[in-house]
């Protein structure tokens, strides 16, 4: 039986136990600046993402952004992880790590972002096209986009968290692209990852149901060949199997009273490539 708390800014941020946290509208209020502030950072990277930059400086971007606005990002020490981003380009699924290697004419690539803002996680990615980009990618990354806003669209009281994820697989597979099972969304706040876990395929009316005051990621990896993914030896970044394209957008939500605020949609409106 899933279990909900109703807790408080204040509250101290306990560990990931199963129990999903009910927000007041000081977390909104925490999760609205965090989330604005992941939303300015991918707004920004927008015109630098060109062939030829390498993943570490499109890194540096991000770590030199959240820094100045007096956060910190989430990602830096997390379990070993070195960068202030994820950078995924083509059949990366998530998780790349940034690096030396530069963009190339033709790559589709998410980069994903969590700066904490007074101890909230302002968690989002965005895909971007670099150069001139295949017609099957871009509808690929067109489709995913529409995955999350269908899924968003069924993010609210009394729905379930499996009438999310049907939308966004009945989508995807109408499509006929794959939804990846080995990554999911999940509860977000104060904690970085919390409960629930948020999956991007399943069946309506199941799942825990959504209640006014949950905040959590609704983010679908969508690939346009088999669903199956492997990490790699170091141990985070995700590839497809088949090495098929994949591509995923993120938003980090709050139920209302009527449906979802979003906290981290763009205020320049580039939610969605071509920017």
């Amino acid at each position: 039986m899933t279990q909900y708390i109703t807790v408080s800014a204040d509250d101290r941020a306990e560990a990931k136990n199963g129990i999903i946290k009910l927000h007041g509208p000081e977390g909104f209020a925490g999760m609205r600046k965090a989330g604005r502030l992941a939303a300015e950072i991918l707004d920004a990277l927008a015109p630098h993402v060109v062939p030829g930059v390498s993943t570490e400086e499109l890194d540096d971007i991000v770590h030199r952004m959240t820094v100045d606005a007096g956060a910190l990002p989430a990602t830096l020490g997390y379990r070993g992880y070195t960068k202030s981003s994820c950078i995924s380009i083509n059949h990366v699924v998530c998780h790349g790590i940034p690096s030396e290697k530069t963009l190339k004419d033709g790559d589709i690539v998410n980069i994903d972002v969590t700066p904490i803002v007074d101890g909230w996680h302002g968690d989002s990615s965005r895909m971007y096209l670099v150069g001139n980009v295949p017609l099957r990618a871009k509808k690929l990354v067109d489709i995913t986009y529409e995955c999350l806003m269908l899924g968003l669209e069924q993010a609210k009281p009394g729905n379930h968290l499996g009438d999310i994820a049907n939308a966004i697989q009945r989508h995807a597979e109408a499509n006929r692209y794959s939804v990846v099972r080995d990554f999911c969304g999940h509860g977000v706040g104060r904690i970085f990852h919390d409960s629930p876990e948020v999956v991007h395929a399943g069946r309506p009316g199941t799942g825990p149901e959504l209640k006014p005051g949950m905040i959590f990621t609704v983010e679908p990896m969508i690939n346009l060949g088999r669903p199956d993914v492997k990490v790699l030896d170091d141990g985070w970044t995700a590839v497809t199997r088949d090495r098929s394209l994949s591509a995923q957008f993120e938003h980090s939500i709050g139920i209302t009273d009527t449906g979802c605020e979003i906290f981290t949609k763009s205020p320049a409106g580039l939610d969605k490539p071509p920017y």
